[in-house]
């Protein structure tokens, strides 16, 4: 009577030993990253996770009737020297981290003077040291620069950098707003990182 009664026991502590065992191996499992993406023909994670080093910013403004939107990555300075060495010169970056810097008009635009059709486009940009280009690009989403192709390119033009107040972390920003109820309404997108202030002009017609 006793051994059976001990057997039953033996094997209850067995089980359950066993489930628990299973459950906290399933609690502490890491989750899987999946679709990863090639970097250099290297794996790297998938960036859909909790916390990202260059946070995910968006800042949208309308000017006129048309709606501007600048989606990107913040990456920080954390006492880097950022011109020259983190962002090389003479070399197409993509104007914030992680996926490309990407820019949506609503309705056309003109851009530093040029039109530009309502869509999304790439935002890089090629510092140098005495003037920036800034490219519009028309493939809106894509990794960083790596698979930059310049013959996709709807634009590009140049535009002089200028010193500013310290900004630890990448930050766009419009300034210089003119609204019409008639006519041109205009705004200037900031790019601001480090010291330097990169302004570009978006104007847009309501009539």
């Amino acid at each position: 009577m006793y051994k059976k009664v001990f057997n039953l026991t033996l094997t209850f502590l067995i089980i359950s030993s066993l489930y628990c065992s299973n459950s906290c191996a399933q609690q502490n499992k890491k989750p899987m990253l999946q679709n990863k993406k090639q970097e250099n023909g290297k794996n790297i994670p998938d960036w859909n996770k909790k916390v990202r080093i260059s946070p995910k910013a968006e800042i949208t403004q309308t000017i006129g009737l048309t709606d501007v939107t600048i989606s990107y990555s913040r990456p920080g300075v954390k006492g880097r020297k950022i011109w020259g060495e983190l962002v090389p010169y003479n070399k197409v970056w993509r104007a914030g981290a992680n996926e490309a810097t990407k820019i949506a008009f609503s309705n056309d635009v003109l851009v530093n003077g040029k039109k530009v059709p309502a869509g999304s486009y790439a935002l890089f940009l090629i510092p140098h040291q005495k003037e920036w280009t800034v490219i519009l690009n028309k493939v809106a989403d894509q990794w960083g620069a790596f698979t930059y192709n310049e013959a996709q390119d709807f634009l590009r033009f140049d535009v002089k950098p200028q010193l500013s107040n310290f900004h630890e972390w990448l930050e766009y920003t419009f300034s210089d707003m003119k609204v019409n109820e008639k006519g041109i309404n205009s705004a200037v997108l900031n790019m601001l990182w480090e010291k330097i202030r990169l302004p570009i002009t978006i104007e847009a017609d309501v009539n």
